[in-house]
Formats: C-alpha cells, structure tokens, sequence
C-alpha cells in the first residue's frame, strides 16, 4: 500500500492493515483482562488486601496513560515503527517480570513498567488510522478495527481463567510474554512506515512534546477527550469491580466469569456494526453524543439499582448486569468516534492527539479505580455509583464542548 505523501486518503484500508492494527489494539485488553480471574487468587498467594491487588490494575492504568503521553509526539517526529518495536521490546521484557514477581509490591511496579511499553501499541495504530483515512474514514475504520478485537477481551477473561486453574496466574503472564514477542516480529516484517520522513515535523523534539500545550488549547478536543474519557472511566470501574463482584459477592466461578464478561462484548459489537454503517449518514460527532446518552441512562439505572440494593444475591445479579450491557456497548462508538474527530483537529499531530485521548482514557479510568476501592463496602454499591457519575459526567463533558461550536 503507498503512502499519501501530503494528506490523508478516504480508501480501503485493506485485511492486512485492518489485521495488523486489530493486533495492536488488543494489547491493553489482553493485559488487562486476561489476568481479572486471577485478582482474588494474587492476593492469596501475595498476602494482599483486596485493595492492594486492585491498585496492580490502577497502577496499569496509570502507566498505559502516561507511556501514550511519551510515545505520542516522539512518533510523530521520528515515525511509528521504531517508536513502537521499542514500546513492545519493554511490554515483552516486563511481562516476564510480572511472571518472577515476589511480592504486591513489585507486581505493582513491574505493572506499571508493562504498561508503559504497551501505550506504544494503541497510540501508534490510532495514529496510523489518521495518517490513512479523513475523519469520518478513521471512525468507521477504528470501529472495524474494535469489530476484529472483539474477540480478545471476549476471550481474555476466559483463557485467563483457565490458565489460572491449571497453572496458576503467573502461567498469564508468561502467556503476555510470547504475545509479546510475537507481535513484536510481525510489525518488524509486515507494518510500512506511515509518517514517513517527508511528513514529518522537522522541529525539535521539545517542541514536539510542547505541542500539547497547543493542541489542549482546543475546546473541541478538550470535550471530545473527557467526555469519551468519562465513559470509559465507568467501564474501568466495571473491569476492575466486576471480579469482586461477581466472584466472590454473587459466587460466580473464575473460569465462569468470562462468559459473564462475554456478553458486554457482544453489545460493543453490535454498537461497532451501527457505527459502521451509519456514521458517514449520520457524522461521528452527532453518533457520538447520542451514544453517551445511552450509557448515561444506563449508568444512572445501575446506580439506582446499587443504592437501592436490588441486585443483592442469587438472579439479583442480572439488575447488575443487564444495565451493564447499555452502558457498555456504546463505548465502541463514543471511544473510536471521538479520537476521529479529535484527530481530525490536528491531522499532522495524530500522534500528540490519539496519545492524549489515550491519556484521558486510561488516566480518568485508574481514578475511578482509586475511587472504587474507596467505596468498597464488599457489595457492588461502589460500582454502581461509580459507573453511574462517569455516565453523568460523560454527557456533562459532551453538553459543555458542544456550546462552544
């Protein structure tokens, strides 16, 4: 496939883009979910409190958001193959680490290291997007691409609760290891340079990383950040409350919780078809909004159900999941619509803008993970209300940008 030399291109993209790409993106669901059975058994083994191993997550989170802030400019200056073999090389490498770890506290940090180098991968495949496609190409793109990586975190959770019980969570680990590697070889042999040095910001590497200031100078990208970065605060908190939740307050088997977790994955892929095939009638930006006030009314049920205590045992654990379901889904539309359209702001700084809304994401979702463990009371109250503020503040974020057009 060429490379447009000045400006994007509305094509098709391709299988081998659309695959490679997909490849990408699964990092973060894979390293996350794939280890969620194992939480309650992590403890056990680390003698760690449930908050203890829950902040192994957060502390994820937080490096996912800011490895994405660093890679961001630096492939927009230097290109993305060799910003993001270097990102993988240390996934891979603290991987490994997370296998051999001795205690909660050096899981904690090799965490956070792993996900440093996995921000490479989502932040260069939504910059690859921008440097193909125009806006509303880039959505129906990323939703094509979220569509093909469905089936990780459909089957993470699953695989990572077998592997737990034949052998054992550090089995999950070195599992992210050789996905590590692999991945890491089929980009040095398959993945073309699409911010060739001709493209490129010829300033200095200062300046590239100064940039920021002036791309969340923008109101519309500061709205279409918080407002996608809200909703998918609320589904962190579902990812990082639900195996407490499941497992251990309604009794839900580890190698059960999966198919639990399988249904979210079924409405984010019907949500990803819809976008598919109406976001060029429609536009994202309207797709958008209508999106996030469904997962707000959603939120707000599931809120209500938690305060309320309905789904307090035995079929009560459907209230919890089926409010699930609508404020999940939509996350497909609200996450790859709003990176096009911010992207699309700066089209020469794809990189800076994918890394911020990236950030946004993944930094908003370690704070609600931070909260959930503050509100834990050993039933999915904390959840709930955590859920149901990001929708809120979700809309809220959408309202406010929208007043500035």
């Amino acid at each position: 496939m060429s490379v447009p030399s000045s400006s994007t291109q509305s094509v098709d993209p391709g299988f081998k883009l659309i695959w490679i790409l997909a490849l990408l993106s699964t990092f973060a669901p894979l390293a996350i979910d794939m280890y969620l059975p194992s939480l309650p058994s992590i403890g056990e083994e680390l003698e760690a409190s449930p908050a203890q191993v829950q902040l192994t997550l957060s502390a994820f989170l937080i490096g996912f958001s800011l490895g994405q802030l660093f890679y961001g400019p630096l492939s927009d200056r230097f290109g993305r193959r060799p910003i993001l073999l270097s990102g993988i090389s240390l996934f891979s490498l603290t991987s490994a680490l997370c296998a051999l770890s001795w205690d909660i506290e050096s899981l904690t940090l090799f965490r956070f290291l792993h996900a440093l180098g996995g921000g490479a991968a989502i932040v260069v495949a939504r910059a690859v997007v921008r440097d193909r496609f125009d806006t509303n190409q880039s959505a129906k793109v990323l939703s094509t691409i979220l569509l093909c990586t469905a089936l990780a975190p459909l089957a993470a959770p699953i695989i990572g609760g077998y592997l737990l019980e034949h052998g054992g969570w550090r089995t999950i680990f070195w599992v992210l290891t050789g996905f590590g590697v692999f991945s890491f070889l089929v980009v040095l042999l398959s993945l073309e340079e699409s911010n060739p040095a001709s493209r490129r910001d010829g300033s200095s590497l200062l300046k590239a990383f100064v940039r920021y200031k002036e791309v969340l100078g923008n109101p519309r990208v500061i709205g279409y950040m918080f407002a996608s970065g809200f909703i998918y605060a609320g589904m962190f908190a579902y990812i990082i409350g639900t195996p407490f939740v499941y497992i251990e307050y309604f009794g839900v088997a580890p190698e059960n919780y999966g198919y639990l977790f399988g249904l979210n994955i079924i409405a984010i892929v019907i949500a990803s078809r819809i976008n598919v095939r109406f976001v060029s009638q429609i536009g994202a930006k309207t797709m958008m909004g209508r999106s996030i006030m469904v997962s707000c009314i959603a939120g707000l049920a599931l809120g209500l159900v938690g305060w309320l205590n309905l789904g307090s045992e035995g079929w009560g654990i459907w209230l919890i999941v089926v409010p699930l379901l609508f404020f999940l889904g939509p996350i497909s539309i609200v996450g790859a619509n709003g990176v096009a359209l911010a992207c699309g702001e700066y089209p020469k700084a794809a990189g800076a803008v994918a890394a911020l809304c990236g950030a946004t994401q993944f930094g908003l979702g370690s704070l609600s993970g931070v909260l959930l463990g503050l509100l834990n009371n050993g039933t999915p109250l904390g959840m709930c209300v955590v859920i149901a503020g990001c929708g809120a503040l979700g809309v809220i974020a959408f309202s406010l940008m929208s007043k500035t057009e």
